[in-house]
């Protein structure tokens, strides 16, 4: 299969009209004077599979995965690297000359980015890390911590038994704890982050006791809409370094533009505006 003279490449999710990577590829394609195009599509789950092998045959070089694609389509896929299998789930496909479809994980890689863009010198071996929530996005960002030399991560969710599910997964370093001892915890921790929906526009707040948050505590929130959400305000408050959501959708973005359009590009604060259309 030859590969196309403009390369196509796009997100798919289902829905997928809440997503600001054409965005930020865009940006990206004009600001480098780049050939090629990403687009949105919206795939019905009972459709992935056709249309994944398809895709390669329309000029398609990859896509982003998001909601609710990123496990099953480790499932078809003909490679996946090693910590998209750890993770248990994909959010980068790239489409080989052949048609094959590799499988990776750059979600824990972005949040890494992340912390590191705003904190430079930053590491998750400085001490333990507590880590809100046990879905996708919480499997990723463990991972990163624990391959980053985190020597514990704390995980806690309303529902305890998916924290248990994660030390099974990533082992020992893993501990999971009761959300009622969150509060026990965040004067301990080196690293804060949510990963849940809570303090999201539209979803119930995040009510946690932060009384015990005191600096060099870092603490992080993937949401990202809004940008500065409540959990971020009040450890800024207590001279907290915080960084927020927007920072890891733009990193893990990085790889799968490289591999797709063969340039490697920056994450800049013209990025940051064009994405929030500022």
């Amino acid at each position: 299969m030859a590969r196309p003279k403009i390369p196509l490449a796009g997100v798919i999710g289902d829905p997928v009209a809440h997503s600001l990577s054409p965005r930020l590829h865009g940006h990206w394609l004009s600001r480098y004077g780049l050939r090629g195009h990403y687009v949105p599509l919206e795939v019905n789950q009972a459709d992935l599979a056709e249309v994944l092998r398809t895709l390669p045959r329309m000029g398609f070089v990859g896509v982003n995965v998001t909601i609710p694609h990123k496990e099953h389509v480790l499932t078809l896929a003909d490679s996946v690297t090693d910590r998209a299998a750890l993770i248990g789930a994909a959010n980068t496909l790239t489409f080989t000359a052949a048609g094959g479809i590799q499988a990776d994980n750059t979600d824990g890689m972005g949040f890494l980015g992340s912390i590191r863009q705003s904190l430079p010198g930053w590491t998750a071996s400085a001490g333990p890390a507590l880590v809100l929530g046990s879905g996708g996005a919480a499997k990723a960002i463990v991972w990163a911590l624990l391959s980053d030399g985190a020597p514990v991560v704390y995980v806690a969710n309303r529902t305890r038994a998916r924290a248990d599910a994660l030390k099974d997964q990533f082992g020992a370093r893993v501990s999971p704890v009761d959300w009622t001892m969150i509060p026990d915890l965040v004067g301990d921790a080196s690293l804060i982050v949510n990963t849940t929906s809570l303090g999201m526009d539209g979803q119930p707040p995040l009510t946690i006791d932060l009384s015990r948050l005191r600096p060099p505590t870092v603490v992080s929130d993937i949401v990202y809409a809004p940008l500065r959400t409540a959990l971020l305000e009040e450890a800024a408050s207590r001279g907290c370094e915080t960084v927020d959501g927007l920072g890891m959708l733009l990193h893990q973005a990085v790889p799968g533009f490289e591999r797709w359009f063969s340039y490697t590009p920056l994450v800049d604060d013209d990025l940051r505006a064009a994405v929030l259309g500022a």
